[in-house]
């Protein structure tokens, strides 16, 4: 479990495939730090921390994670957001986030608001349940708030702080990031398909 608050990023150092799989190696300043086994946010991606050595750390995306998120575009020098998950004895500073993707969205476009940044994206229509004005959503596992929603699309805005220890300044218009749709809002989905 997550809050959507990057702690750093890291920077996809290798990449090996092995059948469908493929596997990450990643530079990053919380690398050493981490543990085996750990569950670790890679830009909204839950993914399991299986080897660490020299300040690197080896996780593994099987064929599901791939179809469903924009790991396969990752190439080496990609920086990818990352957080470790989240400790029951502290504020949730974000909202609650699972690491489980549910889908990409591309960027369509990108306006510099003198200050801050506002970034346009573009998603299939089926998921336009999930969306709400001012809610919550996970994109490379940054926890935002959505507005001009539409049944395609949203927008959100990105403070400097954001724009400057994330990924996002590296985001253009083309590019695709992970999304996760609020939770809660998916079980009330889910709920009323069912009542259907």
């Amino acid at each position: 479990m997550f809050t959507g608050i990057i702690e750093t990023t890291g920077t996809i150092t290798s990449i090996i495939t092995d059948g469908t799989n493929k596997t990450f190696w990643l530079s990053s300043p919380i690398s050493a730090a981490l543990t085996i086994d750990q569950s670790v946010s890679h830009n909204g991606v839950c993914l399991t921390v299986e080897e660490i050595t020299n300040g690197l750390h080896r996780v593994t995306a099987i064929e599901e994670t791939l179809h469903k998120t924009n790991l396969p575009s990752w190439k080496e020098g990609s920086v990818i957001n990352l957080e470790r998950c989240m400790q029951m004895n502290g504020r949730l500073d974000g909202h609650i986030v699972q690491g489980h993707v549910d889908t990409t969205a591309s960027c369509i476009a990108v306006t510099e608001k003198d200050g801050s940044w506002e970034f346009a994206f573009e998603t299939d229509k089926k998921f336009a349940g999930l969306m709400i004005e001012k809610g919550s959503i996970s994109l490379n596992g940054i926890s935002l708030t959505i507005f001009n929603v539409t049944e395609h699309g949203f927008n959100v805005a990105i403070i400097p702080y954001t724009y400057n220890y994330t990924n996002m300044k590296h985001l253009h218009a083309g590019n695709s990031v992970n999304i996760e749709f609020d939770m809660i809002g998916k079980y009330v989905s889910r709920l009323m398909e069912l009542k259907g």
